[in-house]
């Protein structure tokens, strides 16, 4: 059943996504307030890991939100991509942190399926860390996020949750492409930096 707490955090962490395909720096706190009920909801539905993702969401959010207010070392972020050769061994050492982290859900917790929720877990953090530096290659990492989280909402009966993930797949298809052409203006010569 769908809950005020449900859509509530939905509202928020609806706005924050498409604001941050949208390259807007509101993102962040938006952000900060959807995870901040999200985490309320997973930890009801004994999805342990991403009540675990929605602290480090709030922390990364004040992060990300001072970053593209500032600047890294008083330089704007700019949209960019990420160097191929660190991405390179990201997703085999997600994966094992992944296995990692779901073993010890599923023998200590009475979590529910804590192994794809250690994988919504550990590809969010990167995607989140990517988004914070303004890399392109956020999306498809929260395209693969959204993929796993989709089926395991539903099944814990998070219905509006698991319909917006997949509005959200659909976002980060948008973003990706919108990301790509933001970056190839920047090197063009024309300045993008967050918008209102």
């Amino acid at each position: 059943m769908i809950g005020p707490l449900e859509i509530a955090a939905n509202g928020f962490a609806t706005a924050a996504i498409l604001l941050a395909g949208r390259n807007s720096i509101h993102t962040w706190w938006t952000g900060i307030v959807g995870c901040t009920l999200f985490g309320l909801v997973f930890f009801e539905a004994k999805l342990y890991a991403d009540v675990i993702l929605q602290v480090f969401f709030v922390l990364s959010s004040v992060a990300g939100w001072r970053l593209w207010l500032r600047g890294d070392h008083g330089h704007a972020l700019s949209v960019r991509s990420a160097d191929l050769r660190s991405l390179a061994w990201i997703v085999p050492l997600g994966l094992a942190c992944a296995a990692g982290y779901g073993a010890l859900l599923h023998f200590w917790t009475d979590a529910y399926a804590p192994f794809a929720d250690s994988m919504v877990l550990v590809f969010s953090v990167i995607a989140q860390l990517l988004l914070m530096k303004r890399r392109i290659e956020n999306w498809p990492f929260w395209l693969l996020v959204n993929s796993i989280a989709v089926p395991l909402y539903a099944s814990r009966e998070l219905y509006l949750t698991a319909f917006l993930y997949g509005v959200y797949w659909v976002n980060a298809i948008v973003a990706w492409v919108r990301w790509r052409r933001l970056a190839r203006l920047q090197k063009d010569g024309g300045t993008v930096l967050a918008q209102a």
